[in-house]
């Protein structure tokens, strides 16, 4: 087990499903005929001080279930959660589950050994997997002698040794620095793509932010030696007086014009890629989504202010961008795109039901993927997606669906309180 730890987020629940696996869906066995079970706050929805307002709905199943009765007929028998089918199509890739891995770049928690061992097990699960920005101007793409287990190409490999024939993909992301580094081209032209591209299972995702710290672009520390290597390329800043400095990307500069044309770039100059957008969780989110679909883009994903798996200025987190379930609720009104991913403390199935209920294609891993691989290298997120994967049978069978696709607004209640994406 590793030293790496996620303070404010369900460390030790995640770190216990990667364990457990699908066990830990349910209350250990032994309390079984010893312990009653039931809600411990009556049923109400409403959030307590500084409590999430997604986690606050409630998913809310009929008692007239015509869907049910669809699938009865179909099957011939009495269907149950094991008819559920989680199969679904992201961003132009067809994914065992409604789930994929959110970006992770270059910061040193998801580097060396443990972002290999999470790249092998995500594609063994058949989940797309997003390689975040500034990968290769850091440490490489992997062709020149880089150290293998950091370079961008090591986790493709990684990535693609493990994957099933038809399922999963890969989105490169880029930013600024990597434009200027050409990453997708090297992607594009190298021949340990040419399987991706060849059944359609690459993506390029333009990033015009993060949910961590929206309007800033990535940051990370550096010590001395490695900020000398990187200073060329990178702002760098002594802020910690110790050796040690900030090394930050430019966010980039974006209006709906420059990304319209940005995504008629990726289009023309790629033209065997998907094409993904990440947004930060800014005001105008619904308007950007907007944008970014009627421009062609196969996915927009946005990216809750809950989100983030690097570093960031104490001020962020609790304070910019918002939260998830508000970009929802803007989204929802002004029509999402039609292949909308979210991200933002996903661990859980019951969050990533309501965020599919609410508009959402799929919902993705970042923390929770992470936490999952450093508990057990081998096999931690596989067991993790396991115990995720029956919670979602389990929810959606209990709304009398059998589909991801088939959840909506109707599946998930509140009492009014502002911002309720449920309301209205």
């Amino acid at each position: 087990m590793s030293d790496l730890c996620a303070p404010g987020f369900p460390e030790e629940e995640v770190r216990h499903r990667a364990r457990a696996g699908a066990a830990a869906a349910f209350p250990p066995p032994g309390a079984y005929g010893r312990v009653l079970f039931g809600a411990e706050h009556g049923g109400d929805a409403r959030p307590d001080a500084g409590r999430d307002l997604l986690d606050g709905l409630r998913i809310t199943p009929p008692v007239l279930m015509p869907q049910r009765l669809a699938r009865l007929i179909d099957l011939g028998r009495e269907p149950d959660y094991r008819d559920v089918e989680l199969t679904t199509e992201i961003g132009g890739f067809t994914s065992s589950l409604p789930v994929y891995v959110s970006a992770l770049g270059s910061t040193r928690a998801a580097g060396g050994d443990l972002g290999l061992a999470l790249s092998r097990q995500a594609g063994a699960l058949g989940l797309p997997m997003v390689i975040g920005e500034n990968v290769v101007p850091v440490n490489g793409y992997g062709r020149q002698g880089e150290a293998a287990d950091r370079a961008l190409l090591g986790r493709l490999r990684a990535y693609t040794g493990q994957l099933p024939d038809g399922r999963g993909g890969v989105a490169v992301q880029q930013s600024t620095e990597d434009a200027d580094a050409e990453v997708w081209n090297l992607v594009y032209s190298d021949p340990a793509a040419s399987p991706l591209l060849a059944s359609g299972r690459l993506a390029f995702e333009l990033k015009l932010g993060q949910g961590a710290k929206p309007g800033l672009g990535g940051m990370t520390v550096l010590d001395a030696e490695a900020a000398t290597r990187v200073g060329d390329r990178y702002g760098l800043d002594d802020v910690f007086g110790d050796g040690r400095v900030l090394r930050s990307s430019t966010p980039g500069t974006f209006t709906a014009e420059i990304l319209r044309q940005q995504i008629r770039l990726m289009r023309n100059n790629f033209p065997r890629a998907r094409v993904w957008v990440k947004l930060h969780p800014g005001r105008d989110v619904a308007e950007a989504a907007r944008v970014a679909a009627e421009a062609g883009a196969d996915a927009v994903t946005v990216d809750g202010a809950e989100g983030g798996t690097g570093w960031a200025p104490g001020a962020f987190p609790d304070q910019v961008g918002l939260p998830l379930a508000e970009c929802l609720r803007r989204l929802a009104a002004a029509g999402p795109p039609p292949c909308l991913l979210v991200s933002g403390r996903m661990w859980e199935g019951g969050r990533a039901v309501k965020s599919l209920a609410l508009g959402a294609r799929a919902v993705g891993l970042g923390r929770a993927a992470l936490l999952a691989t450093a508990e057990d290298p081998q096999d931690g997120l596989i067991r993790f997606a396991e115990c995720l994967a029956l919670e979602l049978r389990l929810l959606i069978s209990a709304l009398g669906k059998y589909a991801p696709e088939a959840l909506d607004r109707d599946d998930v209640w509140s009492p009014d309180f502002p911002g309720n994406p449920a309301a209205g």
